[in-house]
């Protein structure tokens, strides 16, 4: 089988293009791969400038050209408007090759409201296409229904994300690190992106009595949208001793955070959540986890099992969710265990990919016996 491949690689690292990358990396191994690369220099999401328009016109001139050398089309949509308008433009490059296209869709949020709530003129030139392809994969079944009724309940497949395999902790080091959590150690991993929630966690640490802010070690790691939000958050945490920042982290750099880590914490409510892969990481490293419950996480999540869940965009939350952690210590040591046991259960890269081949295998049969 020969697959056209269109989605983003690193760089940037967002969790959109850390799975593509591990997925393109076995794809190579299996398959024949043309791709079109639809990486752009900045985090944000969306046309955010004249010269990405000119590389979506290049990217839908690269698939036209590729398109009938390919048995398959693998393509990873966004989920803005202006993303969004992108895609419909890739589908038309498709023509008349949407019976043997994938589409795979990384975050959930965003598509939502662009299919439930949307200008209806969009939702009709989505369905329009939809209706056309060999398939749809979501992250979980959270997002199913974003697509019902536009693609068939048989076509849409369930893969859920994965943490890298360097991420993964053995059990011994789990209960080393939590032999002592004095003091709780609170690791933030994500670009820093509105929504993201790094500004509720700051108010939050802010609002600990001074007993407990010296009981806590808050890290960030991550990318910003730019130069200015980056100085803003710098001199907004000078004066806080317990919190570092850490910059962009990769490798042995981000193991090692995890590693050290008792607590993963991503309160988000960014537009275009899907499944954060950082939560994934969070219990491979066996870390408990303080999160919302928005867009897929509670597929992958339950308050009380694998951490403690807080209201979106409420600091006044996540204090009370630290200050839980901070007395309940060994809590945070079972949601750990429970957390890890998960990773090595369902969350292996190699089980994400397998899935995903299996389901391009699938497809092929079916385009055969037509």
């Amino acid at each position: 089988m020969s697959v056209l491949f269109i989605a983003p690689l690193p760089e940037p690292v967002t969790g959109h293009s850390l799975a593509c990358q591990i997925f393109f990396d076995e794809l190579v191994r299996h398959r024949r791969v043309e791709v079109v690369d639809l990486n752009k220099k900045e985090i944000a999401t969306g046309v955010s400038s004249v010269s990405r328009i000119f590389d979506v016109l290049s990217f839908v001139l690269a698939v036209f050209r590729k398109r009938k050398s390919c048995d398959l089309i693998y393509f990873t949509v966004s989920e803005s408007y202006s993303g969004n308008l992108k895609d419909l433009l890739i589908y038309c490059a498709c023509w008349p090759h949407l019976s043997r296209t994938i589409i795979h869709l990384h975050g959930g949020a965003g598509m939502r409201i662009i299919m439930q709530s949307g200008p209806r003129w969009l939702r009709s030139a989505n369905e329009f296409f939809l209706k056309r392809l060999a398939g749809v994969i979501v992250l979980g079944p959270a997002h199913r229904d974003i697509f019902e009724g536009a693609v068939a309940k048989d076509r849409i497949y369930t893969v859920p994300n994965f943490a890298e395999e360097h991420v993964f902790a053995r059990s011994e080091a789990i209960d080393a690190k939590f032999a002592t959590t004095e003091p709780l150690k609170i690791l933030f991993l994500s670009n820093f992106l509105p929504g993201k929630g790094h500004i509720e966690l700051l108010d939050a640490v802010a609002r600990l009595n001074d007993d407990d802010r010296l009981r806590v070690s808050i890290s960030f790691a991550g990318r910003f949208q730019s130069a200015d939000e980056e100085r803003d958050f710098l001199r907004r945490i000078e004066r806080m001793p317990n919190v570092r920042y850490c910059g962009v982290v990769a490798g042995e750099e981000k193991r090692k955070l995890l590693a050290e880590a008792h607590v993963l914490c991503l309160p988000t409510y960014y537009a275009y959540e899907g499944q954060p892969i950082a939560i994934l990481e969070g219990y491979a490293a066996g870390c408990a986890v303080i999160t919302t419950n928005h867009s897929g996480i509670g597929d992958i999540f339950a308050d009380g099992v694998n951490g403690y869940v807080v209201v979106e965009r409420s600091a006044d939350s996540l204090h009370g969710a630290i200050e839980k952690a901070l007395r309940r210590p060994a809590d945070l040591l079972a949601f750990a265990k429970t957390n890890h046991a998960a990773a090595l259960g369902k969350y292996r890269p190699g089980r994400y990919t397998a899935d995903l081949l299996k389901i391009m295998d699938e497809l092929q049969a079916r385009s055969h016996e037509r």
